[in-house]
């Protein structure tokens, strides 16, 4: 994800994640052509008429700046940094420019950010420990009692639940902490799937070989002999039509085709790794 939006991804955000609008509503509300405020949201335009900006930025309610990529603040631009309650070294590496304050934002925004606080308040003031301590203490009296009274057996199934039922601070704290996160970076990564920055979550390689697995596919269906399928799926490979090439085409690209050593390989694994229900329609 971007750092910082520029002016197009904060008017596109603005009219599509928080008004709802479509261009064609924005245009209607505002009184500005569809094709301009098209222009405007692309991710290469550089220029926006000052007539525009102050339109947009009165009709979304927040400041041009705001707009213009001169500030994050969309409704507090005048805000006293005494009212953040952030201490001199938190300003500094606010300011440093070496955070995503974006993506800082968002998680502090997230509903499950403030409980994480809260359990991370917990640990550091140790407020439960005294709590898991007893209870701890309280289950491995009971073992030794069991062990001095019963002799069991090292593996003996209640002697070690007693043990196990022991809950190690370190583990627990580290557990809700994590699950805690785990829900907040999982809704973010889902918010930017769509970004422009996000990866594709399938590769290259994995595309690739469900192409070619499609392909195989089609060809073991094509109807014809063994010779005229291989070239089939060589055609069908560089995107050339077999069903349009001649008698006399088919009849000797088959041949050359019969005389590589991978596609015999390959047409050999008749339905191998392939997905009968996987198949779909290649254009």
């Amino acid at each position: 994800m971007h750092t910082k939006l520029s002016t197009p991804e904060r008017l596109k955000d603005l009219r599509v994640s928080e008004k709802h609008l479509t261009l064609e509503q924005l245009a209607e509300q505002t009184g500005l052509s569809k094709s301009a405020l098209g222009n405007y949201e692309r991710d290469d335009n550089t220029e926006i008429s000052p007539y525009a900006i102050v339109t947009l930025a009165k009709f979304y309610g927040v400041s041009s700046d705001y707009l213009l990529g001169l500030t994050e603040n969309k409704n507090h631009p005048n805000t006293a940094l005494s009212e953040l309650h952030l201490s001199d070294s938190a300003v500094d590496v606010l300011k440093s420019g070496q955070l995503n304050t974006r993506l800082l934002g968002e998680m502090i925004c997230h509903p499950a950010f403030h409980r994480f606080l809260i359990d991370m308040e917990i640990c550091v003031d140790r407020i439960a420990d005294m709590r898991l301590k007893d209870m701890n203490l309280l289950l491995e009296q009971t073992r030794q009692k069991v062990i001095e009274k019963y002799h069991p057996e090292e593996d003996n199934l209640p002697l070690r639940t007693l043990e196990l039922a022991q809950i190690d601070e370190e583990m627990f704290y580290g557990h809700v902490l994590h699950q805690d996160l785990d829900a907040i970076v999982k809704d973010i990564r889902t918010a930017h799937e769509q970004d422009s920055t996000t990866a594709d979550q399938q590769t290259e390689a994995e595309a690739t070989m469900q192409d070619m697995a499609l392909l195989l596919a089609e060809a073991l269906d094509y109807e014809g002999t063994t010779d005229e399928k291989r070239a089939f799926l060589v055609c069908r490979t560089l995107d050339i039509k077999y069903e349009r090439l001649s008698d006399e085409e088919k009849t000797i690209f088959a041949r050359v085709c019969k005389k590589s050593p991978k596609l015999i390989n390959i047409m050999s694994q008749r339905g191998r790794g392939v997905s009968r229900g996987s198949k779909r329609k290649r254009k």
